[in-house]
Parts: structure tokens; C-alpha cells; sequence
């Protein structure tokens, strides 16, 4: 494992058991620095920012091992489960590479959060229709996923470039700022 893989957990609300088997295995592959910081949303108890310095593609998930993936969602389920129902739980997971890509799993029902959790990886193959240039602003370097709990699947919300936001209404990218 090279020294500067580094992944930052930023966090509050988060138990210090949770803490500790979450970083047991980002351990195996990453140097973990843990920053628990004062809550700054107050619609939900516990927050978990996760920053993996990878790109979200097939190679991170055969490095990292699936396995390994399948464990950490599974924490992330058991956290919700320990927050109960309402929007006590928000997890982002920020993929670097460009352009970098970000989760964000907040969903109040138990069941969809869940749901949410499992398909993340679903996105690898949807990835390359998501980045096709004709499709998107020019000059992406980041793209926000949400989950959308009508049609149960992620869908691109936002994108930003070098001084543009985008969000994604109608089929259509609408400038924000």
C-alpha cells in the first residue's frame, strides 16, 4: 500500500465502536485520520464524511477488495439501525478523481436508506452514460449523487465545475450559479 493513500473520517454523533470497526477496515488499506467535529446540520444527529482518495471506477472495488465494501455497507446500515427512523443519519462518501464523485446517503425510512447503501455500487455501470461529455456541462469536476426514493435508484443531482453549479431538473442540467 503506497504511504499517500490517506482517507479522512469526519464525523459527529458517530459512537466510538462505530468509529473503531469502520477504521478497521479502511485500515488494511489506507493511513486513517479521524476528525470528529461539532455538529454543523442540525436536521440530523450523526454525520460520517467519508473521503477516499480514489476514483470511483471497477479498479478501487477490485483494490479494496468487494468483500471488504460489503462489510463497510454493512456498518453503515447498522448505524442507521442504531439511530432509528427521521433523518438521523447522514453519510457522504467523496470519491476523488476527476471528476471527483460524491454520495450522499440521508434517507429517513430505514428500508430506503438501506437500499441506497446496496446500489451505490450499481453506479460503476451507469458511470460512463453519467460521464458522457455531450451530456453533461462542460468542465465537470465534481459530481453529486442523491438518492431518489420515487424511482429508488441514484440519480446525478449535482454537478459543479471551475465557477459553475449545475442541478439536474427534468432531463435537463439548469444553471444554479
Amino acid at each position: 500500500m503506497p504511504e499517500s493513500l490517506k482517507t479522512t473520517l469526519q464525523y459527529y454523533g458517530i459512537s466510538p465502536w462505530e468509529i473503531e470497526v469502520l477504521y478497521g477496515f479502511l485500515n488494511s488499506h489506507f493511513t486513517v485520520i479521524q476528525d470528529e467535529i461539532e455538529p454543523n446540520d442540525e436536521d440530523f444527529v450523526s454525520f460520517l464524511d467519508i473521503k477516499i482518495p480514489l476514483p470511483f471506477n471497477e479498479a478501487f472495488f477490485q483494490w479494496f477488495d468487494f468483500k471488504r465494501w460489503e462489510k463497510i455497507k454493512s456498518i453503515f446500515k447498522e448505524i442507521k439501525r442504531r439511530r432509528g427512523g427521521k433523518n438521523a443519519l447522514k453519510i457522504k462518501i467523496n470519491f476523488s478523481g476527476n471528476p471527483r464523485i460524491i454520495f450522499t446517503v440521508d434517507s429517513e425510512d430505514r428500508h430506503l436508506f438501506n437500499n441506497s447503501v446496496d446500489k451505490i455500487d450499481f453506479i460503476l455501470e451507469l458511470l460512463p452514460y453519467h460521464l458522457d461529455p455531450k451530456k453533461l456541462p462542460v468542465g465537470v469536476s465534481e459530481i453529486l449523487y442523491k438518492f431518489d426514493s420515487k424511482s429508488i435508484r441514484w440519480r446525478p443531482n449535482t454537478v459543479s465545475s471551475e465557477n459553475k453549479k449545475y442541478i439536474f431538473k427534468e432531463d435537463a442540467w439548469g444553471k444554479i450559479t
